[in-house]
């Protein structure tokens, strides 16, 4: 199980913490924020870039694939929804570039690791959350 601890410190400034590590979570200026750190969609982008490309290490490293480098960019935004749906919906983009000459069943096999990260799999496949509220005196 993983778990992290959110507390609201002053404003809209939130530390986050999983024991280990702390870091803020903010809104900009624009929002009402402080920009005090990257906003909660800045974090989950950073999360899922973050488990791609660890997931293309590791796979390159038990495959004994030589990894000369590799980086990410993500990008959120609401979209109109798909023909026969209203509203808007969520739409996450990853812009993954992988440095080094590879054969072709290499090129696509590393294309498909690109979406096999766990983040990319929850996010994917939708995850199921459960909201317990308690009040304290």
């Amino acid at each position: 199980m993983v778990e992290i601890t959110a507390e609201l410190t002053e404003g809209t400034r939130i530390s986050l913490s999983n024991g280990r590590h702390t870091w803020p979570s903010d809104e900009p200026f624009d929002k009402g924020g402080e920009d005090t750190g990257p906003t909660p969609y800045e974090t989950l982008l950073g999360s899922l870039a973050a488990c791609t490309l660890i997931t293309l290490v590791l796979y390159t490293r038990h495959k004994g694939i030589e990894l000369e480098g590799v980086s990410a960019r993500y990008t959120h935004e609401k979209v109109p929804a798909p023909e026969g749906q209203k509203g808007m919906v969520d739409r996450l983009t990853s812009y993954v570039t992988i440095k080094g000459e590879y054969e072709e069943p290499v090129r696509k096999r590393l294309e498909q690791i690109v979406g096999r990260c766990p983040v990319h799999k929850t996010i994917e496949n939708g995850a199921h959350v459960v909201d317990e509220v308690e009040f304290v005196a």
